[in-house]
C-alpha cells in the first residue's frame, strides 16, 4: 500500500504497472487537494466487467457493466471534520473494471494508461464530494481531473 492508497484485485492478477500508476495519480490528487498530511486513504479495487456489473446492479440498480464506481464513506461536509480530528480512516472505495478501461481506451483513441489514470482521478473526486450532474459542477470536476493528469504527465 502507498501511504494514500490501498490497491486490491478481485479475480485479476496483480499488476505492478497498474499499482504504480494508481499510486502516482492518488498521491498527486492528495497533493493538489492538500491532503498529504492527513491520515485518510483510499481503497482501490481492480476487477473485471462481470464483477463491476454485479456491483452496479446491487448498489445502483443498473444492470450493465460500468467503468468505475465510487463509494464515499463521508458526505462532503463531513470530510473537513475527519481531517480536523486526524483519525486514520478510509475516505472511500473506488472500483475499476480493467476490461471496461481497455474498451474505452480504444473507443476514445488514447492509451490504456490514460484511461486508467482518468478513472482513478475521476473516482477520487467523487470520494471528496465532487460531481458532474450540473454543468458548472462538471466544469469544476473536469478542470481538477485534467490538472492531476497534466501534472503527472499522463496526457491524451
Amino acid at each position: 500500500m502507498g501511504k494514500n492508497v490501498e490497491i486490491e484485485y478481485l479475480e485479476l492478477e496483480e499488476n505492478i504497472e497498474y499499482n504504480n500508476l494508481i499510486t502516482k495519480i492518488i498521491n498527486k490528487c492528495f497533493e493538489i487537494e492538500n491532503l498529504q498530511e492527513s491520515k485518510i486513504y483510499i481503497s482501490v479495487t481492480l476487477t473485471n466487467s462481470n464483477n463491476i456489473k454485479e456491483l452496479n446492479k446491487k448498489y445502483r440498480n443498473i444492470e450493465s457493466a460500468t467503468d468505475v464506481l465510487s463509494f464515499p464513506m463521508f458526505e462532503k461536509e463531513e470530510i473537513k471534520e475527519v481531517l480536523r480530528v486526524g483519525i486514520e480512516e478510509v475516505l472511500g472505495d473506488i472500483i475499476i473494471s480493467i476490461e471496461e478501461v481497455e474498451k474505452q481506451a480504444k473507443e476514445y483513441n488514447h492509451s490504456f494508461e490514460r484511461e486508467l489514470a482518468y478513472m482513478t482521478v475521476h473516482g477520487f473526486y467523487h470520494l471528496i464530494g465532487e460531481d458532474h450532474v450540473q454543468k458548472e459542477e462538471k466544469k469544476i470536476m473536469r478542470e481538477k481531473e485534467e490538472k492531476v493528469l497534466n501534472e503527472t504527465g499522463v496526457l491524451r
